[in-house]
This record gives structure tokens, C-alpha cells and sequence, in this order.
């Protein structure tokens, strides 16, 4: 059916709000929480997360093609940047998309990193160079500090019936 890519820097409130637009998108419904996939890397060897956060996008998205082509809408919850649509759209063919780019400010994301239940990220140079990786581009951000995840969904589920994240 499709595939949506929840994307943002670290901090955005992603997966917060996947588990909300869970519950407002019609079945049959797939999740892909993009955490998980690096578990996967068992022993990278002397490749660093700059060499391995690609393989990461490419292998999830590839992993929601087949179940987007036998029905399913696939809700990719990952900080995929912008600068990848392409990409994504050459694995994904066929295969209509939407690409929701969570973007509170950078100081919201760096109080959420540093507070996270998965391991605190407090490296603020790196969240602020990670973070201008969701600056650049032509994409049209969903950006409130104030909104809480449920709200957000509702606002990105509204969105997506109206086509307003569709990748041409």
C-alpha cells in the first residue's frame, strides 16, 4: 500500500508519537521502529556510525517494500534525514511514500536526548550537528514545542489523508 517515514533528529518526540498515530491509522498497519534495527550490528569492526547509520535506512526501508507491496501501509519511526528521500525512493520503486519531518527546536531535542529512557545522549555538539541534517531540504516540518505526541498524530494522520507528506 505504502510506506511513511516518522523521521526528525534525536529528541523530536518520534517514537512518542508513532505509538499515538498507531492507533489512528487504518489496517493492515506495520511498524518499523528503526532503534531496533541496530541491534543488528553485532561488530561493525573499525566502521563508525557515519559508515553504518546508512546501511541502517537503506536496510529498513528495503525491509518495508515487501510488506507495502502485499498491502500494508509501513510506518518507518527512524532519524532518517531528509537528504535520503531519494534514496528511499529508488529502493522503494513503485511504492507510494510520505515522509513526516518532526522538527521541535534544537533546545526541546537536547532536553529530550539527555533525558532519554533508552540512555542519555549528552554530547550537545553532536545533537547540534545532527540536528542541522533536518534544516536543509524542501520539506515542510512539523514543528511545535508545545504539542503533545497525541495531538501531533492527529495533526500528521489529518495530513496524510490529505496528502500533504506524499513524495512525488
Amino acid at each position: 500500500m505504502s510506506v511513511i517515514f516518522l523521521s526528525g533528529p534525536i529528541g523530536a518526540g518520534k517514537t512518542a508519537v508513532a505509538q499515538e498515530l498507531l492507533q489512528l491509522l487504518p489496517a493492515p498497519l506495520s511498524y518499523i521502529e528503526g532503534d531496533t534495527f541496530w541491534s543488528f550490528i553485532r561488530n561493525a569492526g573499525e566502521r563508525g556510525m557515519r559508515e553504518t547509520f546508512p546501511v541502517l535506512m537503506r536496510s529498513m526501508t528495503a525491509a518495508a517494500l515487501p510488506l507495502a507491496r502485499s498491502g500494508f501501509r509501513v510506518l518507518i519511526d527512524f532519524s532518517i534525514p531528509p537528504a535520503f528521500v531519494d534514496t528511499g525512493r529508488k529502493i522503494l520503486k513503485e511504492v507510494p511514500f510520505d515522509f513526516v519531518l518532526l522538527r521541535p527546536s534544537l533546545q526541546v531535542c537536547v532536553e529530550r536526548a539527555s533525558s532519554r529512557e533508552k540512555g542519555p545522549i549528552t554530547d550537545h555538539a553532536m545533537l547540534k550537528d545532527f540536528y542541522a541534517l533536518f534544516e536543509s531540504g524542501n520539506m515542510d516540518p512539523v514543528s511545535d514545542d508545545n504539542a503533545d505526541p497525541a495531538s501531533l498524530a492527529q495533526r500528521i494522520a489529518e495530513g496524510l489523508n490529505q496528502g500533504r507528506f506524499r513524495v512525488a
